[in-house]
């Protein structure tokens, strides 16, 4: 094939090992062609090969995705759907200028692109298996965090606001300001935990430190723990900068390692890192520290409890390049394992998916702003692209419900 006249990234073996060299596996390849071409049938996109050929039903204004190498995008779809497709972005044998566009008619779809029976045989045959390696031993899950958290704390304020927050916003408003709509989330957990003055407050999960700093300047006392060293460092110091670092103390520590009893407990956004095995441990860890009349304040990503129980033991994208060790639970499971290892229930809850797709578009818009500034950082091409794909695939599943966020508000029964 001659040249595309695209700047597509060619990952280096050393820099992203398995990547710059196409997998060959023929017959999966025409496989995965013929599977492809039968969903994008009636899906509302344009897909392009060279040459010129055009499939999908979609009209002008629809997003259109260009398959610059097809051999190579569809050997890679053969071998490892779930992981293929974004590891095709990332090298660039396919470009679209509206990733989240297109991926959201996909993702309505999700469960039935490919025939249930097909679906069957390949989880049971092909797909990979999440590695036990990336289990979320103590080890294990400071590896994990590591990997994702440790990347740059300059790499992460290239696209989040100035509340530095890692999760989904709250517009309730009806404005587009994502500063307001973080400190709303952050104050509507705060609500569900109960802070207020003279409390000592425990928060799982320290992200770089927006939520201490206002349950401290409620007047509240906090301890908040984290894995990631990256975090810890520019928390203590986005703490200092507000004048509460006399009422929060930032420690690098496990959920499972902590000691003590709590007014009140918070964790947003961290279950989703702890994994199914050790679901029992944690939400068992949030009974034990919280003291009696106390209440916990949870926001967490969730799935449908059907497509949980089929998907999560799949080795995605998602989990090899983003957040090994992950998955992402359902609210059933959440009142399963509460039921099951604790004293607490779930006595308020809100829904945030519709305002994490709005915050997520905001954090791709910034990124794709900024990006040369990641790259100044020393993050390559490929890099870039696959932090593209990372934020539309997001944002596509929670435009369609695919995904959802959930604000919880636990206490004893």
């Amino acid at each position: 094939m001659g040249s595309t006249g695209l700047d597509l990234p060619r990952p280096s073996a050393g820099v992203w090992p398995g990547l710059a060299t196409v997998p060959r596996a023929p017959a999966k390849a025409r496989i995965a062609e013929a599977l492809f071409r039968r969903a994008v049938r009636s899906l509302p996109v344009r897909v392009v090969f060279p040459g010129g050929e055009r499939i999908g039903a979609g009209g002008l204004d629809s997003p259109v995705m260009r398959v610059v190498r097809p051999e190579a995008f569809f050997h890679r779809l053969g071998t490892g759907s779930k992981i293929g497709f974004g590891e095709s972005y990332m090298v660039g044998d396919w470009t679209c200028t509206r990733p989240a566009d297109l991926l959201t008619p996909f993702a309505a779809q999700l469960s039935t692109l490919i025939p249930p029976v097909l679906q069957r045989i390949g989880r049971r045959f092909a797909e990979a298996r999440r590695p036990g390696a990336e289990a979320n031993t103590l080890d294990g899950a400071r590896e994990n965090i590591r990997r994702h958290y440790d990347l740059s704390n300059d790499l992460f304020a290239t696209f989040l606001d100035e509340t530095m927050s890692y999760s989904a916003a709250w517009f309730a408003d009806g404005s587009d300001d994502l500063v307001a709509a973080q400190r709303r989330k952050i104050d509507a957990v705060l609500d569900m935990a109960g802070v207020r003055s003279g409390m000592h407050v425990l928060e799982i999960g320290t992200g770089w430190g927006e939520l201490a700093i206002r349950a401290a300047q409620r007047g509240a006392r906090v301890t908040t723990m984290t894995l990631s060293s990256e975090q810890a460092h520019l928390a203590e110091e986005r703490i200092a900068a507000a004048g509460v670092a006399d009422r929060v103390q930032v420690l690098l520590r496990d959920y499972r390692e902590a000691q003590g009893s709590y007014d009140a407990v918070v964790s947003v956004e961290m279950v989703e890192a702890v994994g199914v095995q050790y679901w029992p441990t944690y939400f068992a860890a949030l009974d034990r520290l919280l003291r009696p009349g106390g209440r916990v304040g949870l926001q967490s990503i969730t799935m449908p409890h059907d497509r949980m129980l089929v998907t999560q033991h799949d080795y995605t994208w998602i989990s090899k390049y983003i957040f090994p060790g992950g998955v992402i639970p359902s609210v059933e499971a959440i009142e399963q394992n509460l039921r099951d290892h604790t004293g607490l229930r779930i006595v308020e809850r809100r829904s945030l998916g519709p305002d994490y797709a709005r915050t997520l578009a905001h954090w791709q818009r910034t990124f794709l702003s900024r990006r040369d500034e990641v790259a100044a950082l020393g993050f390559d091409e490929t890099f870039c692209r696959m932090w593209e794909f990372y934020l539309a695939y997001c944002e596509a599943g929670f435009r369609v419900g695919y995904l959802d966020v959930f604000q919880l508000s636990l206490q004893r029964r």
